[in-house]
């Protein structure tokens, strides 16, 4: 979430006083230190309530994708999640329903889920640093049998300790951030620092020299192109969550990955395929998933819309951004396709749009109260969302679902960032009400359809 509010606001802000930022980082790793006293010394009851308040906050923040969701196989799922958290937190929170053993018990099946999830995407992926990856899905699992069995401290000891933990690894990213900031030059995009460049999707971007020139409002918009694994194939059989995040299968039996372009008028399109069709069945897909580099093949960009519509079918789903940075974006691109290699999970149609999209908006909310806007950022639930999608679709890869849904929580920050969460609110209600009204399509599958963010 840090990494990401850094990003929009730009490096430019907080480069002359990084060391506000290692201040922070310090304050935070005592304030784990103190946590971690607590823990050994006896600790009260004020962690586990601040625990509930945190996963009470998380499920309020994931209702909202819930009032915008157009799938309702999608809703569903969000649904589902949204109140496991409000739950949780519910119980953490109120004492009439508190008692340390539950506490634990929610906090230990939290861990052990994530867990067994990191451990077995990484498994099938094997992208760039799966081993951390796979290593800290098993942290999860041993933190998970910790608190089960009381170890090293008792239930509500060992949640503080973990907390403390937490702080201290906040802490330490902001520290981190601040001396890298130090000593990043003016020229470097921050997406070169080595806490975003993790698979080298940013490497060969030219450095830009000079200041951007200013933004017109009548300036053409970032458009976005989603073919979604449903909307883009003939299925007949629905798998609630595969469908939307990976793929769905077709009525032969073949697999749809979907798709995702990134396009800027007047001449910029971003499309990467690989050079032939690669026509997957279900039974060795999964094989096809790992991004070891014997599954590169040779990729093609596609120099148009119009080239794409006609050789397979319109995008189901349109979004736009007006508020980017078209050098930045120009930049990326010409390092991005110095190599055309495709690759199912590392270099796929989702990854350069997911880079492209970030390069974009690097500073797309500078200003001149950077430290305001910050902490500004740090309260908007939208915010959270975009950083839970990411680091996701980063444990796994990017695929047409993941930037979907990131692309339009980034749209809702960066072009709308001014509109109270009340306002917006009333606003996913209304749009509810005047879709059941018109009795609209629910699925992406059903009709096409545009939708600006």
């Amino acid at each position: 979430m840090l990494k990401l509010a850094f990003l929009l606001i730009g490096p430019e802000a907080f480069r002359a006083r990084w060391y506000v930022l290692s201040l922070v980082g310090v304050a935070l790793i005592g304030v784990a230190g103190l946590a971690v006293l607590d823990a050994i010394s006896g600790p009260s009851g004020f962690t586990d309530r601040l625990t509930g308040l945190l996963v009470l906050f998380y499920g309020l923040v994931s209702v909202v994708p819930i009032l915008v969701a157009a799938d309702r196989a999608e809703r569903r799922v969000k649904v589902l999640r949204a109140s496991l958290a409000l739950f949780s937190g519910g119980v953490m929170l109120f004492s009439p329903f508190h008692s340390e053993w539950v506490l634990s018990l929610i906090v230990a099946l939290g861990f052990a889920t994530d867990g067994v999830v990191r451990i077995f995407i990484a498994s099938i992926f094997r992208f760039p640093r799966w081993r951390y990856s796979a290593s800290y899905g098993a942290a999860e699992l041993v933190a998970a049998l910790c608190l089960l069995l009381q170890w090293p401290l008792s239930h509500t000891g060992n949640i503080t300790l973990g907390i403390g933990l937490f702080i201290g690894l906040s802490g330490w990213m902001m520290l981190r951030m601040g001396f890298m900031l130090r000593n990043l030059e003016e020229e470097v995009a921050i997406l070169m620092l080595p806490i975003f460049a993790g698979r080298g999707w940013h490497d060969h971007a030219p450095i830009l020299i000079g200041a951007d020139p200013p933004r017109n409002i009548d300036d053409p918009p970032l458009l976005l192109h989603i073919w979604t694994p449903v909307g883009s194939a003939n299925v007949t059989s629905r798998r609630l969550v595969i469908d939307r995040y990976v793929a769905a299968v077709d009525a032969n039996g073949a697999i749809s990955t979907g798709h995702a372009a990134l396009e800027m008028a007047p001449d910029l399109y971003i499309s990467h395929y690989p050079a032939e069709e690669i026509e997957r069945s279900s039974d060795d897909f999964i094989q096809a998933l790992n991004a070891d580099p014997r599954n590169d093949v040779k990729g093609r960009f596609v120099p148009s819309l119009a080239l794409e519509v006609a050789d397979w079918c319109p995008p189901d789903v349109q979004l736009r951004i007006h508020r980017y940075n078209p050098r930045r974006l120009r930049a990326f691109w010409a390092g991005y396709r110095q190599s055309d290699t495709y690759n199912v999970t590392n270099r796929n149609c989702a990854v350069v749009v997911a880079a492209g999209l970030e390069a974009a908006l690097e500073g797309a909310l500078a200003g001149r109260y950077p430290w305001l806007r910050l902490l500004r950022l740090l309260a908007d639930p939208d915010l959270w969302l975009a950083a839970l999608v990411r680091g996701r679709a980063e444990s796994m890869t990017w695929t047409p679902g993941f930037i979907l849904d990131y692309a339009r929580v980034l749209g809702r920050i960066v072009d709308r960032r001014e509109a109270p969460w009340g306002r917006r609110l009333r606003g996913f209600l209304a749009a509810l009400r005047a879709r059941r009204a018109a009795n609209l399509p629910s699925s992406p599958d059903d009709d096409s359809k545009v939708q600006t963010s």
